[in-house]
């Protein structure tokens, strides 16, 4: 695997494995979550690559029973279950759990204010205790990393491994839309602030997509991109 996946392409700069990606307590598989990761480990390591490639799994707000106000967050019972190794491995190995964050799922869920969401808002939307929130991404980070400071992960980075908008087929969506929340998150995550509850820690994060996918459902689903499946740019976007 190592050798094929990664040795092979020298010139890429492999930073994460993912072994799994929202992998849910039911699923037939979810038993196999943490031995894979194990294992890839240790082809990682025996390749002398364990400083260099953090192995992890991507998983999402799915897992959370209680994710506001922030400060409360919380992770579901079957999840602590699933999760629970998983945290102590990468505790154990110096590596982040990589989260797949996206707020318009969340002001999809409760459309009130789309300024929050987009990070357009013009002053402080949520405060909670000694933490002030003007946007829903930095609200749905801290809550996992509280969530993870209660399932005894509190020295855990957190790594975005995906976030963005759709530019159709739902609540709020439109191109103007999907461009505003994918600038405005690059140029967050480039201040270099950190979330309020982790100020002095750099924000990670992966934008999807690359490429609209016109045979997902529902309808939101087809259209992540920022270019067509025609490789046509949907939009423009600077990463400076």
């Amino acid at each position: 695997m190592v050798q094929d996946n990664i040795r092979r392409y020298s010139t890429v700069n492999f930073r994460y494995v993912a072994i799994g990606n929202e992998v849910k307590p039911q699923d037939p598989f979810a038993r196999f979550l943490f031995p894979a990761m194990q294992n890839v480990h240790k082809a990682i390591v025996k390749a002398g690559l364990g400083n260099q490639i953090k192995v992890s799994t991507a998983t999402f707000f799915g897992a959370m029973e209680v994710s506001y106000p922030p400060s409360q967050g919380k992770l579901r019972g079957d999840y602590q279950q699933l999760l629970g190794p998983v945290i102590t491995f990468l505790r154990n190995n110096g590596a982040p759990l990589l989260v797949n964050v996206y707020p318009y799922f969340s002001h999809m869920e409760n459309p009130r204010d789309v300024d929050y969401a987009l990070f357009t808002a013009p002053s402080v939307v949520v405060t909670d205790g000694p933490y002030l929130y003007q946007n829903l991404f930095d609200a749905m980070l801290d809550a996992f990393y509280a969530a993870l400071e209660r399932a005894g992960g509190g020295s855990l980075d957190i790594v975005v491994s995906e976030s963005g908008w759709p530019s159709a087929g739902g609540t709020d969506t439109s191109v103007n839309n999907a461009k505003t929340y994918k600038t405005n998150l690059v140029r967050h995550v480039n201040q270099r602030k950190g979330t309020p509850r982790k100020p002095r820690k750099a924000i990670e994060v992966y934008l999807f997509a690359m490429f609209d996918e016109k045979n997902k459902e529902p309808a939101y689903e087809k259209h992540w991109g920022l270019f067509f499946p025609s490789k046509q740019e949907k939009y423009p976007i600077s990463f400076n």
